[in-house]
């Protein structure tokens, strides 16, 4: 059987992952990573997420899929957990958004397709990202120009 692969507005995609992640046989629901928010653990068009509905509260480092007031389809990471809110932010940002509400939130990243090899909970990328790179908010824009310089100087070898 051929895969196929359809693309859809995201306001009905969306629609249709909500309706289906309220079935309990769903386990999880593939999403191809669009934008560049999330890099560099996600890279826009390569990777695939998978997605569940969120069954516990969300803690900090949680990858959540969720709806902006302005209507626009967000994954990002929990920054900081508030009694009636989260703050977001994406890994590849240091500028925070609070006041995301639980009803905004859609799903929960649960693993990640990487460069082709599936990523969850005990991958030594998924951790990093998860509880180091979290963190590190203040700094990165920092990090990534160090990173920059470094892997020019390397690849001039």
């Amino acid at each position: 059987m051929e895969s196929r692969k359809r693309v859809l507005p995201p306001e009905v995609l969306m629609e249709e992952y909500r309706e289906l992640l309220q079935q309990e046989e769903i386990e999880a629901l593939p999403l191809i990573i669009s934008g560049n928010s999330m890099s560099p653990f996600l890279i826009h068009g390569r990777d695939t997420v998978y997605l569940s509905r969120l069954t516990r509260p969300a803690r900090r480092g949680d990858v959540l899929l969720y709806r902006r007031t302005g209507g626009a389809y967000i994954l990002h990471r929990v920054y900081r957990v508030e009694r009636d809110s989260y703050t977001m932010v994406g890994d590849a940002q240091a500028v925070l958004e609070p006041g995301i509400r639980p009803e905004q939130v859609i799903a929960v990243m649960t693993s990640a397709l990487r460069k082709g090899k599936r990523q969850g909970p005990g991958c030594f990328w998924w951790e990093f990202f998860e509880k180091v790179w979290i963190r590190m908010v203040p700094v990165r824009s920092g990090v990534r120009r160090a990173y920059t310089v470094i892997a020019r100087m390397f690849r001039r070898r």
